[in-house]
């Protein structure tokens, strides 16, 4: 797992290997990634998984991903890597970001979080709400910064691996709830349809994954509207 031991090996695997795998009949020797790995073992791994077209930006965003997550983990597995990849890569505009945040809770207290966020003019800005749990008060504390009326249809959060380690994988979709540009016309029925938008995250923490999705759906959502607004603006 050692990343100066991983390098040697994909160079040369004679420096490690007094035996290929292949000559007993096993599959190919497979890297384990961990805290120790480095950029070339993560760039290996990644093209045997497909993941042969990424710009240099796209892979170093990714490996700063995997370096915080290997920092948590003993072990990455390929599924905390396509996670890595959906959340990091594949993700829309990134019109607002998400800096950090801190929730509070239990059994006898209310739950509260406290958000910060950079917007689309670079400023940090910072809100604290409270909810009914902690994943309820970290979104409003996001729309008391953001101020974009939406509802909650679809959330769903799941473990990528097993043990309690495991990155938490949240998926969810809004609804806008006003406004024209929020509804759809199907071509063959012209019938009109209200348009939701999806998001995800990824991370150790169920609450972080939480607010990634949602901030995702959300920059999702306004990067449509100013799609809308530029060609409404070019007629």
């Amino acid at each position: 797992e050692a990343g100066i031991h991983q390098d040697g090996m994909l160079k040369n695997q004679q420096t490690y290997e007094i035996m290929r795998p292949e000559t007993v009949g096993l599959n190919a020797s497979k890297l384990v990634l961990g805290k120790h790995s480095g950029r070339h073992a993560f760039r290996v791994r990644l093209e045997e998984m497909g993941y042969d077209d990424l710009s240099k930006e796209d892979l170093n965003a990714a490996f700063v991903r995997f370096k915080r997550l290997a920092d948590k983990k003993k072990i990455v597995t390929d599924a905390d890597i396509e996670a890595i990849i959906a959340d990091e890569i594949y993700q829309p505009p990134e019109i607002w970001k998400l800096n950090h945040i801190q929730v509070s809770c239990g059994d006898h207290s209310i739950p509260t979080a406290s958000v910060s966020l950079t917007g689309p003019d670079d400023v940090e800005y910072r809100d604290a709400a409270l909810g009914t749990g902690p994943v309820d008060a970290a979104y409003q504390a996001i729309n008391r910064i953001i101020g974009v009326k939406n509802r909650l249809t679809e959330f769903t959060i799941n473990a990528v691996t097993e043990g309690l380690d495991a990155q938490a994988e949240a998926m969810i979709r809004i609804q806008p709830v006003n406004g024209e540009q929020d509804y759809s016309m199907n071509p063959q029925t012209n019938e009109m349809f209200a348009r939701t938008f999806s998001g995800h995250g990824a991370s150790t923490d169920i609450v972080v994954a939480s607010a990634r999705a949602y901030l995702s759906a959300l920059n999702r959502m306004l990067a449509a509207r100013e799609e809308e607004a530029a060609v409404i603006g070019e007629r």
